[in-house]
């Protein structure tokens, strides 16, 4: 299965037959996947219809694309050199004759069966075009023009085979990205076994320099790991316990003990692969038009060419044989092969572009709608901001140090799971001393907490806390209203005798975001707003930071849905981007939804139709432009295709054309269109994000 006409051959056979569910195809891995009920129809039965179109089923493994060259390779050869041949003898001389019908029967005749198979079905092809070409040619008596249309034939599915195989190649090498076997720890001591067969909970050594073979956490050891593939990162990431990796992934300089977290079927790479065969079967509109205009154009265009070798010699006593060649002349020109390949081989090579940047696309559907956003809908916390808090401001009292006041706010902290005081202590870690021992730990919900360090009580806590204590004296409470008023989370902390520090703390806008931002308004996407469910000051603070065209605060789930639809109204096709399961209803709502990789809910991955595999905010002006690109690369492939067949039926219509021109016209055309599409796969990186360090820095604040 070489082509979207063999495609339409196979629908044929198949579709309606009792008991068959589904059909879906994958042209560029020669898979086509049948859903029946073997009740009703068995597998015998699905092999004998495929085998009546002319081609044969047989349980699908990747095509060795070397193996299928081989045999066209082989092919051609013979077929030029008995041309070749036929060309070096007298045009009428019976060796020259059976010359050149050796090069039909060898450069040809495998095509026969699929010919056979579109002429019963009253679908002609190429195939059903090319064998009354030659038939015509021969009956004509110019046997070197037979020889000539079978040997360029041969040729032309060659180069053919060829380039579609550089797009086959492109999704086949993500496959080969995960390692067969793995090193497994156990009570024995390390035994290599095959990555399928390791399960949840294992451990794997991963050695310097091995690729990974599983999803996991490490759980012993420390390195570095080149995880471009799966996050479209272009620096190495530091691992260290407790960090998760992914399958598919490079270690560098230093040994890992990776605790399994994922089977083997399930991992973020087999998930990315199996994501990329589906997309598939996501036509983008351009290919369902291309395939409906080639159903109608090919009949149209088989009338046409009747009508040219009948109409001159009936009516005008003109030459049957000059107009019955010009004839088979138009149907060789006529045919769509070039058009009806160009798009999905455009849109393969673009989403294989897209995985290898780290932007995963579910289907060519989605590539179109991307092209085509006019605004752009965010998620604010995990999205616009960082997700986690992060201390703004430290202003200590009472003429105490910062440093007294952080180790002891670390001291009782450290045991706290509140993203506050998760904060909290990073702050302390990089900016004070060793925490003192606490005793006496007591958690206030709501309002704090409290220990015993040194001897006396020690707080910490909320404005509420503040008030019970009887602390909130006329500079604190100044102090902590500020903060609230600038969007600030104040804390406060001290002794039973008086406040010694107040905290600020605030969810910071992502470092990426505003350069993201103008890299979407440069590509013309001027409506870019954001949804959430903060209050009203919180989301105007980030508003006005990142210069959003307008912002919903106060959001429930169905609010967002709500908003998108709004959107999609006033603006046009909207992009919603979220990390949480209260985004997947926006995003399902939304002409397209994106997801943030390592940052989101599997449930707003399962509901995108793009997933940003870094979370990096940079892959999304990357995403537009590469879906423009390959919405420019489609148009201009269906200009190619279709402006060559109207120039040559010009010279056609003035007779100035011949069958081998005819069919290197349509080859021609076929290879033009492919090897444009293929220039996808040489997208330009995206443009990089921030360092994750400086990210995640905690720095000190004046």
């Amino acid at each position: 299965m070489d082509c979207a006409q063999e495609v339409s051959l196979l629908k044929k056979q198949l579709s309606g037959r009792p008991g068959i569910c589904g059909l879906s195809f994958h042209i560029l891995e020669a898979r086509m996947t049948v859903k029946f009920e073997p009740a009703r129809i068995t597998v015998q039965q699905i092999t004998e219809a495929v085998a009546s179109a002319g081609m044969r089923a047989q349980p699908w493994t990747a095509p060795t694309e070397a193996q299928r060259r081989d045999w066209r390779l082989a092919a051609t050869a013979v077929s030029g050199v008995l041309f070749l041949a036929g060309m070096l003898l007298p045009e009428e001389h019976p060796a020259a004759v059976l010359s050149y019908m050796a090069a039909v029967a060898v450069g040809f005749g495998p095509a026969l069966r699929k010919a056979a198979a579109a002429a019963r079905a009253l679908r002609p092809d190429l195939h059903v075009l090319m064998t009354i070409s030659i038939t015509g040619a021969m009956v004509l008596g110019d046997w070197s023009e037979a020889g000539a249309l079978a040997f360029l034939f041969s040729l032309a599915g060659l180069l053919e085979s060829w380039s579609i195989g550089r797009a086959r190649s492109a999704i086949a090498a993500l496959m080969e990205l995960s390692p067969a076997s793995a090193s497994v720890l156990d009570g024995q001591g390390e035994r290599r076994i095959p990555a399928e067969q390791l399960q949840v909970g294992d451990v794997v050594r991963v050695r310097p320099g091995e690729r990974i073979a599983c999803d996991g956490v490490v759980a012993a050891g420390g390195s570095t790991v080149d995880q471009a593939i799966i996050t479209g990162e272009s620096m190495p990431a530091e691992k260290r316990e407790g960090a998760t990796v992914y399958a598919g992934t490079m270690n560098g300089e230093g040994v890992l003990e990776v605790r399994v977290t994922r089977p083997h079927s399930d991992t973020t790479l087999a998930r990315i692969i199996r994501m990329v065969r589906e997309s598939e079967s996501r036509r983008a509109p351009s290919e369902r038009f291309v395939e409906r205009f080639a159903r109608y154009y090919t009949p149209a265009m088989l009338m046409v060419a009747v009508l040219v070798g009948t109409v001159p010699p009936l009516f005008f006593a003109q030459s049957w044989s000059y107009w019955f060649y010009q004839g088979m002349v138009v149907l060789l020109i006529s045919c769509p092969c070039a058009l009806v390949i160009s798009t999905p081989v455009t849109i393969a090579a673009a989403l294989a572009s897209a995985a290898r940047h780290g932007v995963l696309i579910k289907g060519g559907v989605f590539l179109e709608a991307a092209a085509g956003l006019k605004a752009v809908a965010f998620d604010k916390t995990g999205v616009l901001t960082r997700g986690r808090p992060v201390v703004q401001s430290f202003a200590p009292m009472g003429g105490r140090t910062e440093e007294e006041c952080l180790t002891r706010l670390a001291a009782i902290e450290n045991t706290s799971e509140h993203p506050l005081g998760r904060a909290i202590v990073e702050y302390a870690a990089a900016n004070g001393g060793a925490p003192p021992a606490v005793a006496a730990f007591q958690s206030l919900p709501g309002r704090g907490a409290q220990a015993e360090i040194a001897g006396e009580t020690f707080w910490v806590g909320s404005h509420r806390l503040l008030h019970e204590k009887g602390l909130a004296s006329g500079e604190v409470s100044r102090t902590m209203a500020n903060l609230e008023d600038s969007e600030h989370t104040a804390v406060a902390c001290g002794t039973e005798s008086g406040v010694w520090a107040v905290v600020g703390l605030r969810d910071p806008v992502r470092p990426e975001a505003s350069r993201a931002l103008d890299e979407l308004r440069r590509a013309g996407i001027h409506s870019l707003v954001m949804l959430t469910g903060d209050n009203q000051a919180t989301a105007r603070a980030v508003s006005q930071e990142l210069g959003l065209t307008a912002y919903y605060p106060d959001l429930l789930p169905n609010d967002k849905e709500k908003a998108i639809e709004e959107l999609r109204r006033t603006a046009g096709p909207v992009a919603m981007v979220g990390d949480g399961v209260n985004d997947a209803q926006a995003m399902s709502a939304a002409s397209v939804g994106i997801a943030l990789g390592r940052r989101s809910t599997d449930v707003a991955l399962e509901t995108a139709d793009i997933v940003l595999l870094s979370g990096d905010l940079m892959r999304l002006p990357f995403l537009v432009l590469h879906a423009r690109r390959a919405a420019r690369v489609i148009r201009q492939n269906v200009v190619v295709a279709l402006g060559l067949k109207a120039a040559f039926l010009t010279l056609a219509a003035f007779g100035l054309a011949t069958l081998w021109m005819a069919v290197v016209a349509d080859m021609g055309a076929s290879l033009l269109v492919t090897f444009n599409g293929l220039r996808l796969l040489r997208a330009s990186a995206p443009a990089r994000s921030f360092s994750p360090d400086a990210a995640n820095a905690n720095p000190k604040p004046a």
